[in-house]
């Protein structure tokens, strides 16, 4: 008769040294997958940030201009004057002071950054959200699960992996999302929808893989199945206490951070969301300190929500733009393109917080120190989230190419 080992005695036996590298192999992969970020959520910064009016002040240089700088809760990194809230909140995020690219266009750019490969006419590449969705295992929820909030005219694409995974494009949080109730009443539009099936049914006969291939029946009924969904109501910031939306600011960009905290919250894996306005060629200094007020308490408020919610760990809060402004004021007060070296701020999900990666030329030359080039930052925050950034896709012509060119940054990775 075999005798029955009790579960504990087998955990106990998993330490013989036969045993041992498996059980360690199996707890290393366990801890790894309890570590991985699970969503993101991308503050857009369109036209271009000042690094130095943002995450880079050089205090009392010809080139800071006049811009002062503030401690923050890390000791020794300090943010531009006008990020108090969020220098209170450094010790959840970690900076790249050194990131660079060849595209000083602001549709280049964007495209650069927001997919980590410059524009390439043969190929399309996917943004990172459509990435994070496609990868990651789906959550069961009925609206998109790839957001994009308060959209300029570039907003994240699915590219080569398909329409499917484009952003899902809403505006200011405080409307209804459009296009999701029927202009008429129940009767009539659960007729119309009856006499739909029967043009398709028609127009499939004959047709078979190709009417299937229109992927038509999917899209309605996953428009039907949106429509109806009570998680329609992550959208609406109005169900949040006064309190709470105060914190976030009587913005819109506040009002889409705020949404994309109960987005994600409802398992929405990628959520974007823009303030716009950072192209600064004249008032430079009048313009980001405009555009800090709104940034500031929408993303502490953003961090502190996260972290408060037990949810921060699992999602990774990344703000950028398209390139930073240049070293030198020019005549109007304003600073230019610069995609030599900026910015970009990271936060929760598997980021190591309080870090600085990087440290641009104090007298405004063009070589940072330990520069990154924005591949970096994609496998990094591909990293982050358990994605392997070396995995191809197959392009529309047949090309391969991997999710990221890039070499995570280490010392981001907590």
């Amino acid at each position: 008769m075999t005798p029955h080992i009790h579960r504990r005695q087998f955990l106990a036996a998993s330490a013989l040294p036969w045993l041992t590298p498996l059980g360690t192999s199996l707890a290393r992969a366990a801890e790894k997958d309890k570590r991985n970020a699970k969503s993101v959520i991308v503050l857009w910064m369109g036209g271009g940030p000042s690094q130095l009016e943002t995450f880079d002040p050089k205090p009392g240089t010809d080139i800071a201009a006049g811009t002062k700088a503030i401690p923050t809760a890390v000791k020794g990194v300090q943010l531009a004057s006008g990020l108090e809230q969020l220098a209170d909140q450094m010790a959840h995020v970690s900076l790249v002071r050194s990131l660079w690219s060849k595209e000083g266009d602001h549709e280049r750019g964007t495209y650069t950054l927001k997919t980590g490969y410059r524009p390439d006419p043969t190929v399309t590449h996917p943004a990172l959200g459509a990435i994070v969705c496609h990868d990651l295992p789906g959550t069961g929820v009925d609206i998109p699960r790839h957001v994009s909030i308060l959209p300029n005219e570039w907003p994240a694409r699915g590219g080569a992996l398909g329409a499917e995974y484009d952003a899902f494009k809403v505006f200011d949080p405080a409307e209804p999302v459009p296009d999701t109730k029927p202009q008429v009443n129940a009767e009539r539009f659960e007729q119309r929808l009856s006499d739909l099936k029967v043009v398709e049914e028609a127009f499939a006969k004959g047709r078979g893989a190709r009417a299937s291939a229109t992927g038509h029946r999917d899209t309605m009924d996953r428009a039907r199945k949106m429509m109806s969904s009570d998680q329609l109501k992550a959208f609406d910031v109005s169900r949040e206490p006064e309190s709470v939306r105060k914190e976030y600011g009587n913005t819109a960009f506040g009002r889409g951070c705020l949404a994309a905290r109960r987005l994600i919250e409802v398992g929405v894996r990628c959520v974007e969301v823009t303030l716009s306005g950072w192209d600064s060629h004249a008032n430079n200094h009048q313009i980001t300190t405009r555009l800090r007020g709104e940034l500031d308490p929408a993303f502490a408020a953003l961090l502190r929500d996260l972290y408060t919610r037990g949810l921060l760990k699992d999602t990774l809060v990344l703000c950028m733009g398209e390139f930073g402004r240049t070293p030198k004021m020019n005549a109007l007060e304003g600073r230019d393109h610069w995609p030599h070296n900026f910015c970009a701020a990271l936060a929760g999900g598997g980021i190591r917080g309080g870090a600085v990666v990087g440290e641009s030329d104090p007298d405004g030359g063009k070589e940072p120190k330990d520069p990154q080039p924005v591949a970096n930052l994609h496998a990094t925050v591909l990293s982050a989230l358990g994605i392997d950034h070396e995995k191809t896709f197959r392009g529309p012509l047949g090309r391969t190419f991997p999710r990221s060119e890039g070499t995570p940054i280490e010392a981001l990775l907590g």
